[in-house]
């Protein structure tokens, strides 16, 4: 009985119901919400149980709750906060149509200052980490689960607390985009490059080259999904 999975609690059922709402345009950006009584009935809650939910989601950054107005729609990709890469994980269908090219962009800034620094304080940690990475089953959700448990582990080992913050709103989305990027096996071959060379600098230990061979990958990457991005948009 303890594998059974959790029922979600009533505030969770509406929380999720009104993010399909928004994201499939039934409540589009900077549209108001109907008031409390009547949503509450279109979803089949207690009006304290659609607070909670409207709590939430005002916490995240999809909704404005305004004191005497209407519950607004935020912009909530200009206006949300990180749980809304989370929440955008799991409803791919809804993603804008940058949204994945720009989310590769950001991580080419980010991740050679992570990888440089993780390199620079803890060396030893790095390699023993990326030792693991060296016989890794050829498959994509491997390649995409040891990834994403890279990145973890050098956010965590540059000692900046906020590197693991940043990047922890975005891992599920990176685990599902690592299952599509590392379907191409050019893909896993150029990793296990790139945990060759980070390791080559971390055993040196070199920062400076963990910065520069990180920021390689992550700009090929990028290059790597606007091909096939372009190449699925031609065949459509």
């Amino acid at each position: 009985m303890s594998d059974w999975p959790l029922i979600p609690k009533p505030a969770e059922l509406a929380e999720q119901r009104l993010i399909e709402a928004i994201l499939g345009g039934s409540f589009p950006v900077n549209a108001t919400l109907p008031p409390e009584r009547e949503l509450a009935a279109k979803l089949g809650v207690t009006r304290p149980t659609l607070r909670e939910a409207l709590q939430r989601l005002s916490r995240d950054g999809w909704l404005e709750i305004r004191q005497g107005k209407a519950t607004r729609v935020t912009d909530y990709l200009h206006e949300g906060s990180l749980g809304i890469l989370n929440t955008l994980a799991h409803h791919p269908e809804n993603m804008p149509a940058n949204f994945v090219p720009d989310l590769l962009r950001f991580r080419i800034v980010l991740a050679p200052s992570y990888a440089r620094e993780a390199i620079q304080n803890h060396p030893q940690q790095v390699c023993d980490l990326l030792e693991t990475l060296q016989s890794l089953v050829d498959d994509a959700e491997t390649f995409a689960k040891a990834d994403v448990r890279l990145h973890k582990a050098l956010t965590t080992l540059s000692g900046n607390c906020i590197y693991p913050l940043v990047y922890n709103g975005f891992a599920q989305l990176s685990l599902i985009m690592g299952n599509a990027y590392f379907s191409d096996i050019t893909a896993r071959d150029r990793s296990r490059a790139f945990y060759a060379d980070l390791w080559a600098a971390a055993q040196l230990p070199d920062p400076n080259q963990a910065e520069l061979v990180t920021r390689e990958v992550m700009m090929e990457s990028l290059n790597y999904w606007l091909k096939i991005s372009k190449s699925r948009s031609d065949h459509v």
